[in-house]
């Protein structure tokens, strides 16, 4: 793991120096979307809705919309803002463990001892352990103040993130404001069915069956050949597209693909067979059709990796006009 932020938990006059680490992470598969005719990425772009052009990151302000009217922030007025640069996780109370709503939890980070002897960070933790109590924190990571929860988990401390009192919805449901009149001998086999459940809660046990079925699948087309190449798949690069480099359809690609031939069998080499030349993106697309056999339209073929496009061969000579 790496750290994404050092600092020092702050306590009267107790200072625990530590690095703070991502206590989670995302097991699903990674997806991307691309075009199911020829596998091409499908890209995103920033693009004005004023002036339709494709806007550099660079050259993007933030905005607030209320609805009517929108106000622009540009980055010297958010400079004008006080900087959360804080490298101090600041103590403000001890509280009973069960005050705290589940509900309230974010994200959470674990807490390693940054220094030459870890004797503060297990004091620390062997206090909270002994209150049975937990430490409430403010803290600032990505120039946000944060409101935390300091607790011990094993042997290491942790931070869980808390939303703020206001981000936590009231629930109101009209429905439950009806009377309802549960029976006792519904109550008792209500909870006889809870009982018929009851379990020790053993989190290795489950796994996220959606997931793995979904990498068998993946292996399973690896397996068998049927993938295109990744290099393929991209298309034409970034610079090209901001430099409204033109995008070809299939048949495009096939047709100047096919009158380029036609050029270099006559041998004539004029400026019109130069011009239909494919270019890259052509010769990618033709050598992707190819591969895929006999592909019915724009429904889906086999998905082998395509071969790679023939090298190029110098243009033929120009004729002199008559």
């Amino acid at each position: 793991m790496r750290s994404i932020w050092k600092g020092a938990i702050t306590f009267g006059l107790v200072n625990v120096p530590v690095k703070v680490y991502s206590a989670t992470e995302d097991h699903d598969l990674p997806l991307h979307q691309v075009h199911d005719a020829d596998g091409g990425r499908i890209r995103y772009q920033r693009r004005c809705e004023v002036c339709g052009k494709i806007v550099s990151y660079s050259d993007i302000d933030k905005a607030y919309d209320d609805g009517e009217r929108t106000v622009v922030l540009t980055d010297d007025d958010l400079a004008t803002l006080p900087s959360e640069r804080s490298k101090e996780i600041d103590v403000v109370e001890f509280v009973p463990t069960e005050q705290i709503d589940p509900i309230m939890f974010d994200r959470s980070y674990f807490l390693e001892p940054d220094g030459s002897s870890p004797k503060a960070y297990v004091l620390l933790r062997r206090t909270l352990e002994e209150a049975e109590r937990t430490a409430i924190v403010l803290f600032s990571l990505r120039q946000k103040t944060r409101l935390a929860a300091l607790r011990v988990r094993g042997d290491v401390l942790m931070l869980q993130t808390l939303l703020w009192d206001d981000e936590v919805r009231e629930a109101r449901f009209p429905s439950l404001d009806a009377a309802v009149r549960i029976g006792a001998k519904e109550l008792q086999m209500s909870r006889s069915l809870v009982e018929s459940f009851a379990s020790d809660f053993a989190p290795e046990q489950f796994s996220d069956e959606y997931q793995d079925e979904l990498r068998k699948l993946v292996e399973a087309k690896l397996a068998q050949g049927d993938a295109l190449s990744t290099e393929e798949t991209f298309g034409e690069t970034a610079e090209d597209e901001d430099a409204g480099g033109e995008v070809l359809s299939l048949m495009d690609a096939l047709q100047r693909s096919i009158e380029a031939n036609r050029a270099r069998k006559k041998g004539g080499g004029s400026a019109k067979a130069r011009s239909t030349a494919p270019s890259k993106a052509a010769s990618r697309a033709a050598s992707t059709a190819s591969s895929r056999g006999a592909e019915k339209g724009s429904t889906k073929g086999s998905t082998k990796a395509p071969s790679k496009a023939p090298s190029k061969k110098k243009a033929a000579p120009r004729k002199k006009s008559a």
